[in-house]
């Protein structure tokens, strides 16, 4: 996941720079919005992988001279359930519904999501 969240990263500080550049020769703010989102997508994106190589480490298709049978065993842990998934939409629609209707409900839905995000990141940390 190093490289992934690596790949991420640089995406992300490219929609970064481009949101500057942007926003500051352009002053459209319809686009440098939509930049600025792009940014976090890749952010959000990176910062999960970046956890998950932290969590697990290196994996078997990282290794140069890894054969097939070094990804054998369980793939992966699925929780059984989790509230996480619910409290995130929650903040999303929340923070949707503040673009229309005020700061103060969409200050409040980013919140929401990002305890949403967190939770779903570090649910099973200590697993």
């Amino acid at each position: 996941m190093k490289v992934e969240a690596m790949l991420f990263g640089g995406v992300g500080l490219f929609f970064a720079g481009t949101a500057v550049l942007y926003g500051v020769w352009s002053r459209d703010p319809t686009g440098t919005a939509a930049l600025i989102v792009a940014f976090g997508m890749a952010a959000v994106i990176s910062f999960f992988c970046t956890m998950q190589y932290v969590r697990k480490g290196r994996r078997p298709q990282d290794l140069a001279g890894a054969e097939v049978a070094d990804g054998a065993g369980p793939l992966e842990f699925f929780p059984p359930e989790s509230g996480w998934p619910l409290v995130t939409a929650l903040g999303f629609a929340v923070t949707a519904t503040g673009v229309v209707f005020g700061l103060w409900l969409f200050l409040i839905g980013l919140g929401v999501l990002a305890s949403g995000v967190l939770g779903l990141v570090f649910q099973y940390a200590d697993r």
